[in-house]
């Protein structure tokens, strides 16, 4: 049942692989142009550059807010009976009609220092965004490397599968011929063909993983669903033996040149100038205030214009506002500001700690990544000597077919795992180089 259940698998993907039509040649992407062409067109990189841009436009308005409003008022007023006339201020028994024009200005001359600490704090902020963007790139740029790999992975892994395919093959028919010679049972004959059936599905999931890769790529590029694409294969093995690294040298290293780092610090020195703003609500505020203005009246015996050049009037004073109680507003805010001191204090050691566990990982498995390859292609070539002198022996009828699938079985498994340290031993060493500041290139 299981080996018709592979079959059938078999027959139904490939059928919906041969219904695909034939795509335009796929174009060949370096790592180098895939950082590039994401720098440029991922959307996440987009929604925090519109992030700085919002954070300029925040301190824009801040600097703003030293400067004099200016407002226009108009009023047209109908009274009838006993009124106070709007505009002469007489007491009056009469209908009146009054207009009432106007342009008033209000500057701020103290307000407990609010202002300042306001602007400087927007100017933080906008130099937070900065950094916050320069963190999003990298964020794009680190998960560009680790699909990059892992799309040259799967591509290796559907090469060896393909060879097993190709193998199990040629071992069918031998084991056909041994069949009709009389010298191997037909569940020897059934058993390679069900090895070779594995093998075939084997392929198609790999393709299907090296396929998962590719959209996810793709998703990162911002290309459009339907665009083919390949990714530039290594030319040569690339080996990182002999690592001779200080992983407490690279944390500090790192501390000075992550962005994220910069933006937790700056998040402290925010939160500082929010509660030099919340205080300076305890403090008067002082303004300057003016005003132009004119009207009309309907029981001054005068024309509109006459009126209008009598009554224009010009003022100018100040005006002192004293906080002396408002339900512990102003209390609160301190409070909250205080607060919100120390948890910006704690995001920055939780920072600190996150990228030092991340050197930390990274410093270790590129250790591991490289005992492991050495291992691994000791084992590989084992393996396939091995496999070698077993499809020898099968071919002299010396050795059964279940013992050479178990050979076939052990070199493939030596391959994946060689294959799988190589990329671990690549990667681990770019993210080292990363946090280090140098550039990532393959």
């Amino acid at each position: 049942m299981k080996h018709l259940f592979i079959i059938i698998t078999l027959l139904a993907t490939q059928l919906i692989f041969s219904q695909e039509p034939n795509s335009e040649a796929s174009k060949l992407w370096t790592l180098e142009e895939c950082f590039q062409y994401a720098l440029e067109n991922n959307i996440t990189i987009k929604d925090a550059a519109l992030n700085y841009d919002q954070a300029a436009v925040d301190y824009s308005k801040a600097k703003s807010s030293r400067l004099p409003n200016l407002y226009g008022t108009a009023s047209e007023t109908f009274s009838n009976g006993n009124s106070i006339d709007p505009i002469t201020s007489d007491y009056v028994t009469d209908q009146i009609y009054s207009t009432n024009v106007s342009l008033n200005s209000t500057m701020t001359l103290f307000q407990g220092n609010q202002i300042n600490n306001q602007i400087a704090q927007n100017e933080l902020l906008l130099n937070q965004s900065v950094f916050l963007e320069e963190e999003t790139k990298n964020n794009i740029v680190l998960s560009i490397l680790e699909n990059y790999l892992q799309i040259l992975y799967a591509k290796e892994g559907i090469t060896i599968a393909e060879n097993n395919v190709i193998a199990s093959e040629k071992e069918v028919e031998r084991a056909k011929a041994r069949l009709d010679a009389g010298t191997i049972a037909l569940s020897d004959y059934t058993e390679a063909q069900s090895q070779t059936a594995t093998n075939k599905y084997t392929v198609i999931t790999a393709k299907n993983n090296y396929q998962q890769y590719i959209i996810a790529l793709k998703q990162l590029l911002e290309l459009d669903p339907t665009q083919d694409i390949e990714i530039e294969t290594l030319t040569t093995d690339t080996e990182y033996i002999m690592l001779e690294l200080d992983k407490v040298a690279i944390y500090n290293k790192a501390l000075g040149i992550l962005p994220e780092v910069n933006a937790s610090k700056i998040g402290v020195e925010v939160s500082e100038k929010e509660l030099d703003i919340a205080k300076g609500a305890y403090l008067p505020t002082l303004s300057l205030v003016s005003s132009l203005g004119s009207g009309y009246t309907s029981v001054n015996d005068n024309n509109f214009s006459d009126q209008f050049n009598v009554n224009f009037n010009q003022r100018v004073g100040l005006s002192l506002n004293i906080p002396i109680f408002n339900r512990n507003q102003t209390k609160a805010a301190v409070q909250s500001a205080q607060i919100n001191i120390e948890k910006a204090q704690i995001n920055q050691q939780l920072t600190e700690k996150t990228i030092y566990k991340k050197v930390e990982t990274a410093y270790q498995n590129a250790v591991s990544a490289q005992e492991q390859l050495v291992a691994a292609e000791a084992s590989q070539t084992a393996a396939e000597q091995s496999y070698n002198l077993a499809q020898k022996k099968y071919e002299l009828g010396g050795l059964s077919t279940t013992d050479l699938v178990i050979s076939q079985n052990t070199y493939t498994n030596a391959q994946q795992n060689y294959l799988q340290a190589k990329y671990l031993s690549i990667l681990y060493h770019q993210l080292l180089q990363f946090y280090q500041g140098n550039s990532i290139k393959l």
